[in-house]
Parts: C-alpha cells; sequence; structure tokens
C-alpha cells in the first residue's frame, strides 16, 4: 500500500475510534507502520508467493548475474511483531553482499510467550508449530528461487534475530541438508525441545545485557552448538568481539559476544556476511 495512504487512512480511522479503540488499532498496525514510514529499502524489490492458501511476501534482492551464473542464498527473519522492510534496512546483506540473493520474508500473526493472542507477526519455533506454515515457506521459496534464478544450491544461508533467529536454529535442525551455514542472533535451541543438531557451520550473535533472551540461556545453546560442531575448546579472536571455534570436521562456530541489550547489533551485518563467505569452501 503506498505510505502517504496507509498513514492517512489509518490516522482517519484513529480519530473515529474512542481512545482505547484506538491504542487498540495502532498496536495491530504498527509492524505495517513502520515499514510504511521506512518504505521500500533501496536494492530491494516486492516477493510474493502462495504457500498452504495463504499468500506470503517479502522483498527480494537479485544480482543481475542470477540469471546467467550460480548465486549464492540468504534468508533474513525478522523479529516477532517485525517486518520484511524493518529487518531489509537494519541487516541490509544485500548491501553488504550483492553478488547473492537476498530474501527478506515477511511473518504472520504468531502467538508468543509476550504476545499470547499472537496479534504481531512472526515465526513458528518448534516443529508442528502453526501447521509448519513458516518451514513449507522456506521449502516453497528456495524451490521458487530454483526455478527462476542460477541458484548455487551449495551455498545457502539463514539468519535471523530473536523470533526469526529461533526459527534460524529450527532450520537447522529440520532443513539442514538445504543449508550450508547459519547466523542466529538474540535466540537460543531452548523452544524446539530435546533435539539434535548435525555438525553446520555457525555463527551466534549475543548481547551480554539481554533482558528478553537472557544471556546465560544463550550461552548455553553456544556450548550445544560447539559440542555439535565438534569444536575445539579453546577459541582465537575472528574479528572485534568475535570469538572463532575450528572445528575437526569442518564445521566451525563464532560467537559474536557484545555489550548490548537485546537490540540487533548495527556491527553485525558486515560480520555475518563474512562468516557465510568463509563457509564457501567448507561446505557440509
Amino acid at each position: 500500500m503506498n505510505r502517504r495512504i496507509l498513514l492517512r487512512s489509518t490516522a482517519l480511522l484513529a480519530l473515529s475510534l474512542p481512545q482505547t479503540g484506538c491504542r487498540v488499532l495502532l498496536r495491530q498496525l504498527r509492524p505495517a507502520l513502520k515499514g510504511a514510514r521506512g518504505g521500500t529499502p533501496k536494492g530491494v524489490v516486492p516477493y510474493q508467493i502462495m504457500v498452504d492458501g495463504f499468500q506470503r511476501t517479502g522483498l527480494v534482492h537479485v544480482p543481475p548475474t542470477a540469471q546467467q551464473q550460480p548465486a549464492p542464498v540468504v534468508f533474513v527473519f525478522h523479529g516477532h511483531g517485525g517486518s520484511a522492510s524493518v529487518v531489509a534496512s537494519s541487516f541490509g546483506l544485500h548491501q553488504q553482499w550483492p553478488e547473492a540473493i537476498v530474501i527478506y520474508l515477511q511473518g504472520l500473526n504468531t502467538p508468543s510467550q509476550l504476545d499470547r493472542e499472537g496479534r504481531k507477526p512472526g515465526w513458528q519455533t518448534r516443529e508442528g508449530d502453526q501447521g509448519d506454515r513458516d518451514l513449507h515457506l522456506f521449502d516453497a521459496v528456495l524451490a521458487d528461487l530454483r526455478q527462476k534464478y542460477q541458484v548455487d544450491a551449495r551455498h545457502v544461508f539463514a539468519t535471523g534475530h530473536s523470533n526469526g533467529g529461533f526459527f534460524t536454529y529450527l532450520l537447522w535442525h529440520a532443513r539442514s541438508r538445504a543449508l550450508a551455514a547459519v547466523a542466529p542472533s538474540a535466540a537460543t535451541t531452548a523452544r524446539m525441545g530435546n533435539v539434535t543438531l548435525p555438525a553446520k557451520p555457525a555463527m551466534h550473535l549475543a548481547g551480554t545485557q539481554d533482558q528478553i533472551v537472557k544471556f546465560a540461556a544463550q550461552q548455553a545453546t553456544m556450548e550445544q552448538v560447539k559440542r555439535s560442531n565438534h569444536c575445539d575448546a579453546a577459541g582465537v579472536p575472528w574479528g572485534s568481539n568475535c570469538t572463532l571455534f575450528p572445528s575437526r570436521s569442518g564445521t566451525p562456530f563464532v560467537a559474536y559476544v557484545y555489550s548490548g541489550s537485546h537490540t540487533f547489533s548495527s556491527a553485525a551485518p558486515p560480520l555475518i556476511v563474512r562468516f557465510f563467505k568463509e563457509q564457501c569452501g567448507v561446505m557440509r
């Protein structure tokens, strides 16, 4: 929807409602309004696909060469209550890696611990949840991209923040064969239950002051990842606030731990792209 029309229509409707109704309306529309304020970020275009009877949407960046030569693919997932437009701006991976197909998908309204009624968009966090609609979305989008472009199937990556990070961990567990590496942010594996993660190159991003996904819980997940990936006990410096744990199975782990809250780190995008690029010769 056109930005001006959306904002004008929302304002007129809000004026016609009592104060309580106005608050409810604005709360429900907040993700869409955020996207409208920012518009479509430069370098991406709208994307849509029908999956399980639902019109799913997002934003995609496709390099001009994707019709002629294989391109890596990066899936990016927003947090609960977020939007494809906002995460395209905050991650901006298409700007960091213009040679890659980068797809920012839009979640559907989903219940969460902080949103019991499911009034805000998000992602499933365990197999079977929401009829596996988001796992089906991943499958359908990857198949669609393969049909339309020259996709390098060896170099498909996933990253996401908060609820999007939880879903990235779920993809690692449920769609491991399709992924070359993952980079969850502000998330854990706890909501998936007692599952085993196949060895996979991974990067985890965590703020030590995170009060929503506690840092201690993220530390426990990072230890789990190091065990799954057969990593060395001692890490080595890899970048600012980053520690690389080499792996005898060729599935390294990078921990990016910064002094921050639950907010996505603005320094993270180039580090995520660097990590993904480094895995292009270490595929599993």
